[in-house]
C-alpha cells in the first residue's frame, strides 16, 4: 500500500494541506500528517490548529513513497529551513520518488535546483523561484517524479494529480465527481 508524508510547519496554508489530506484519504491511500516542529500541533496561516500524526523524528521515510509541501507563510520557509525535511526531499528526488509542493513551496523546488527544464508552476509571486523550469500558470503539474500546484485555489486539482498518482487517471476522475468537482 502506498504511503504519503505531508509536512507541517507554523504558518502553514491550511486549505493546501488538508484537502490534499482529504482527497487522498478518501481515495484509500495512506497520508501521514507529519510535523517539522517537533510538536504534536501545528497553527496554519489562519490560526487553525491541527493535530499531526507523528512529528519528523518519529518518522521512518523508507515507508514513505511521496513527500508533499503545502504552501503557506510563514509555512514554506519553516520547511525549507528544516535541513532534516531537506535532507530526505533531496534523497527522494534522486532516487526518482515522488515528491510535490504547492503555493509558495515548490519555490524550495527551485532552490534545490529540482525544476530545471521542467514544467511547473506556483503562486504568481514566487514564479521568479523557480529556477530553470517551463513556468506554466497551470493549477497542477506533473512533470517527471515533481508535482506542483499553484496556490489555495488550485488545491483540488493538486490533490487529484497526487491521487490519479497513485490510483489511476480514472480513479481521479471518479473521486472528482463524488466531490462535484469539475475536471
Amino acid at each position: 500500500m502506498s504511503r504519503i508524508g505531508i509536512f507541517f510547519a507554523e504558518g502553514y496554508e491550511e486549505i493546501e494541506a488538508l484537502t490534499v489530506v482529504d482527497l487522498v484519504r478518501r481515495a484509500g491511500i495512506s497520508i501521514d500528517m507529519i510535523s517539522v516542529t517537533e510538536a504534536g500541533e501545528v497553527t496554519g496561516s489562519h490560526g487553525i490548529t491541527v493535530k499531526m500524526d507523528r512529528t519528523l523524528a518519529e518518522t521512518d521515510f523508507s515507508q514513505l513513497d511521496m513527500l508533499v509541501l503545502p504552501g503557506g507563510m510563514p509555512g514554506t520557509k519553516g520547511l525549507e529551513d528544516c535541513e532534516a525535511l531537506m535532507e530526505k526531499l533531496d534523497e527522494f528526488y534522486t532516487s526518482g520518488k515522488y515528491i510535490a509542493a504547492i503555493c509558495a513551496a515548490p519555490s524550495i523546488f527551485g532552490h534545490r535546483g529540482y525544476l530545471k527544464g521542467r514544467k511547473a508552476t506556483s503562486y504568481p509571486d514566487f514564479e521568479s523561484h523557480l529556477e530553470g523550469a517551463d513556468v506554466t500558470g497551470a493549477a497542477a503539474i506533473v512533470d517527471g517524479n515533481v508535482i506542483t500546484g499553484r496556490g489555495m485555489g488550485c488545491a483540488i486539482p493538486f490533490g487529484l494529480a497526487i491521487v490519479e498518482h497513485f490510483k489511476g487517471k480514472s480513479a481521479a476522475d471518479e473521486l472528482a465527481e463524488k466531490i462535484v468537482y469539475s475536471r
